[in-house]
Formats: C-alpha cells, sequence, structure tokens
C-alpha cells in the first residue's frame, strides 16, 4: 500500500483513559425501606381488579404504599385508560396513543368498590388532553356510579382540565365530598417537573373554581418534596392554597419510579416532615398529611372523616 493510500485510512484513535463510571445509586435512607410481608387482602385486591379490568394508580405510577393499602382491602382506581398525554418528569404512567373510553367502566369501578366494601373511594385518571372535555364527563358518570352502589363517600383526584371549558362544571355536578388536584411542586420547578402544559396559577385557579361551584366540598392538595426546592418556596405555596380555599393538604417523598424520570435531589428526612407539618396547620389548613411515605390518596378516608391528622407522617387510623 503506497504512502498516500496508508493516509487515506488513518489508524484510529485508540484511548487510554477509562470509560465515566456511571453515576452512583442513590441509596434509600432507612426510613424509606419497607419490609410488609404480604397478607390480609392482598391477593383478594389484585385478583378483583384483574377480574374487572381495572385500572389502578397503585400500579402505575408505582407507589411505595401499595402492598399496604392492597392487603387492607383499598385502591385507588384510574380511569380513562392507562396512557397519559402529558410527559410529567416524575411519573411513571405511559405515554404515547391513548385509548378509546370503556362505557362500561363506570360500572366496572363501583362494582369493585362494593365488593371491597368501601366506605371512601378515591377516583383518579390519566390526562386525557385528546378528549374534548378532559375526561369529566366519564369522571361525572363513574362517580354517580359508585356512589349509586355503594352510599360511599367520594374523592376525585383530578388532571387540570386546562383549556377545557365546561369540565370542571360537568365533574361537579356529581357533587364529590373531596375535590382533589395536586400542585405537585413549587413554581420555579413547574415546567421541569409537571411539563410545558402545566401553569402554576391554572392550578390555584382550579381549586378556587371548584370551591366556588361547590363551597361545602373539601378541596386538597399535595407536594412532592425532594426535587430541589426550598423552604421559603414551600412556604409560599402553602400561603397561595390557603390564599386559593385548599382544606386539605399532603406533603411526601418524591421517588424516583424509573431511570428516566428526574432524579431525587435529596431525601428529606421525618423529623422536617414533621415541622412543616406543624407549620403548615399553624397557617391554618384543616387537615395535613405529612410525611415521606404520604401520598395524596395514602389513608384518604382519615382526612376525609373529622378528626386530627397526627404528625409523623402516619395520618389518624
Amino acid at each position: 500500500m503506497s504512502d498516500n493510500a496508508a493516509a487515506s485510512f488513518p489508524l484510529p484513535i485508540i484511548s487510554l483513559t477509562e470509560p465515566a463510571a456511571p453515576p452512583p445509586v442513590r441509596r434509600l435512607p432507612p426510613w424509606l425501606r419497607q419490609n410488609l410481608a404480604p397478607g390480609g387482602g392482598l391477593g383478594e385486591t389484585a385478583a378483583l381488579v384483574a377480574e374487572l379490568g381495572l385500572e389502578t394508580v397503585c400500579s402505575s405510577a408505582k407507589c411505595p404504599n401499595r402492598l399496604e393499602c392492597w392487603s387492607q382491602r383499598t385502591a385507588t382506581f384510574m380511569i380513562l385508560g392507562n396512557v397519559c398525554t402529558r410527559p410529567c418528569g416524575f411519573c411513571s404512567v405511559p405515554r404515547g396513543k391513548t385509548e378509546e373510553l370503556e362505557g362500561d367502566e363506570p360500572e366496572r369501578v363501583a362494582e369493585a368498590a362494593k365488593r371491597l366494601g368501601l366506605a371512601h373511594v378515591v377516583i383518579t385518571s390519566v390526562t386525557r388532553d385528546d378528549l374534548a372535555d378532559g375526561g369529566a364527563e366519564h369522571f361525572r358518570r363513574t362517580v354517580e356510579a359508585v356512589r349509586a352502589a355503594t352510599g360511599a363517600t367520594i374523592e376525585v383526584l383530578v388532571p387540570d382540565f386546562i383549556g377545557k371549558d365546561g369540565a370542571l362544571e360537568a365533574l361537579m355536578e356529581a357533587r364529590p365530598e373531596v375535590f382533589n388536584h395536586n400542585t405537585e411542586t413549587v413554581p420555579r420547578l413547574y415546567r421541569t417537573v409537571r411539563g410545558r402544559k402545566s401553569v402554576y396559577a391554572w392550578t390555584l385557579e382550579l381549586l378556587a373554581r371548584a370551591k366556588r361551584l361547590m363551597p361545602e366540598v373539601k378541596t386538597k392538595s399535595g407536594l412532592m418534596l425532594g426535587l430541589g426546592e426550598t423552604r421559603e418556596e414551600l412556604l409560599d405555596v402553602f400561603a397561595d392554597l390557603l390564599d386559593h380555599g385548599v382544606d386539605y393538604l399532603t406533603l411526601g417523598q418524591y421517588l424516583q419510579p424509573t431511570l428516566d424520570s428526574l432524579p431525587v435531589d435529596r431525601y428529606v428526612p421525618p423529623e422536617e416532615f414533621d415541622e412543616l407539618g406543624r407549620i403548615a396547620r399553624g397557617m391554618g389548613f384543616r387537615k395535613v398529611a405529612s410525611g415521606p411515605l404520604v401520598r395524596s390518596s395514602y389513608h384518604a378516608r382519615d382526612m376525609a372523616e373529622d378528626g386530627l391528622v397526627e404528625t409523623g407522617g402516619q395520618p389518624a387510623a
């Protein structure tokens, strides 16, 4: 081979440096480790959910309390399919092509609630920006079916219905006892955590509108901690929620559900949750559940009933 030919095929450059090490896996602190043995109604709840072809946020969102709740024969039902139209950075619910609404889903949810003997039923959903009403009419039908079958109190945990005129009004015709819409994080992190379509001011106004439409409803919102927020930012959000008529507040630790989800910035210790819970109660929230494993619908019946919620992330039983 000529020198010119050799020049046309240069030898590859071989790096003598070691490849970059993957980022270290952040270990769960002791207060987030659970050793719950399956038992009680765990298998019964799982079998019932499968038999009726239902979705639960417990499974789709990889909730850390699923074993506990299912063993106590309770679950949070997720309607409108299992595919979401929002690319939230914190959530593990699948995204992509949405599914057709199932006309008999309200009755199947009602049957599950009846067979589980639930006195308080939480109904949530994926976000369906592809539907003209965001799924509000389907929500209303589900609430009414569950109430007719069980007589239970109903809590709805709704998406933001942004740009869906009349959606909130249609849903509130079902007169849920608790209206829940999560704030999730502080304004500075809103687009990063909740996606570019979400608007902090809209979240606040949705909660206020629900209260104006139905003054007797208990409004509720929740925040995830450990995403990079500051204490001052949290306290500002507390004040904003109170200014918009929110009654109940939940505070819990963000846990990264998949490798593609937002990373945890820090694990907030239980004593800090305790302190924030005391501050929130002192500011005027009627009930507060604050603790590392608290989730928006965790022990939801306890918050809906009269009585105080204990500190330390363990709502009163």
